[in-house]
């Protein structure tokens, strides 16, 4: 009995390994099978879906067609974005601008429009040229370089005007003694403001040419029909509107149409109203089936 049980147990030991390894090899032949199958579906799709594009591939050409509207969308993205870079810059200068121009350009003009200067040079005569330094001495100045710098060197001008008109005064001058003056010893500024900026402005200037060897001397003048008491030596009226106009409309409308177009862009509202497409980016691209059924359509072409 002993020696039968030695040898079932001999016999049976060898049988384990010869059923472990036949189920190895049976697994590993139905994996490569598998693989294999999958390998060529894999390679079918891919060379299905790179073949050239032959007239019965209807699939083939709808990808391709795919493939170049995603390309002109990310070409039309990338313009958008760096227009709207564009138009946010632009936006936000057209404030800065106009809020500059309000103290140089937008105040003065109003103030020139309010005073209601006669447009027809009167004749006016400087009577008295005070210069002076020092800021208690100079509490006001007939010119200032820069409307909003301290004055420390001042010319100070004062003149008598007539209302006749300085060509008439040219074609008849009369005696300035017998001159029935209508304002006496008033202020005379170089514009409505009294102050300008380089190269437009230059006090220096102005002083050679209306006060020191030049008073007594009959020259144009304007006159204000609001405060008499105010003559200034430069105005126009063409000149005054131009620039008021252009400070206004400019940055106005550069900001509205900035603002409207990425407004019409962005806005929630906008898209909603323009009835945009809710299609998630990811769906432009070509799915699984329609791989499958492009290489199903390669297939059929194929036997036919």
């Amino acid at each position: 009995m002993k020696k039968s049980s030695t040898l079932t147990t001999t016999t049976s030991m060898p049988t384990s390994p010869t059923l472990s390894a036949q189920t190895l090899s049976a697994s590993k032949i139905s994996l490569n099978s598998s693989s294999s199958r999958s390998g060529s579906v894999a390679g079918s799709i891919r060379s299905s879906c790179q073949s050239p594009v032959r007239p019965g591939s209807g699939c083939v050409d709808a990808i391709k067609a795919k493939r170049e509207e995603i390309e002109i969308d990310t070409l039309l993205e990338k313009a958008k974005f760096y227009t709207s870079v564009c138009l946010g810059t632009t936006a936000i200068l057209s404030v800065f601008t106009f809020l500059f121009l309000i103290p140089f350009v937008v105040d003065p003009a109003i103030s020139t429009i309010i005073a209601d200067y006669d447009p027809v040079p009167v004749t006016c005569i400087v009577i008295d040229h005070i210069y002076a330094e020092g800021i208690k001495n100079c509490s006001w100045s007939s010119c200032r370089e820069g409307c909003t710098s301290s004055l420390t060197k001042c010319h100070q001008l004062f003149v008598n005007y007539t209302r006749i008109p300085y060509s008439d005064w040219e074609r008849n001058p009369r005696d300035l003694d017998t001159v029935n003056w209508d304002v006496s010893y008033t202020k005379f500024l170089i514009n409505s403001e009294g102050c300008g900026y380089p190269p437009t402005t230059n006090c220096s200037v102005f002083a050679r040419q209306y006060g020191f060897s030049h008073i007594g001397e009959p020259f144009p003048c304007y006159y204000s029909r609001a405060y008499p008491e105010v003559v200034i030596g430069r105005y126009s009226w063409e000149n005054n509107l131009y620039h008021l106009i252009l400070s206004l409309i400019i940055p106005n409308v550069l900001f509205a149409i900035s603002i409207g177009v990425l407004s019409y862009w962005y806005c929630p509202c906008c898209e909603k109203a323009c009835n945009k497409s809710s299609r998630v980016y990811a769906e432009k691209f070509p799915t699984k089936e329609d791989k499958l059924l492009c290489h199903s359509d390669e297939d059929d072409d194929m036997e036919y």
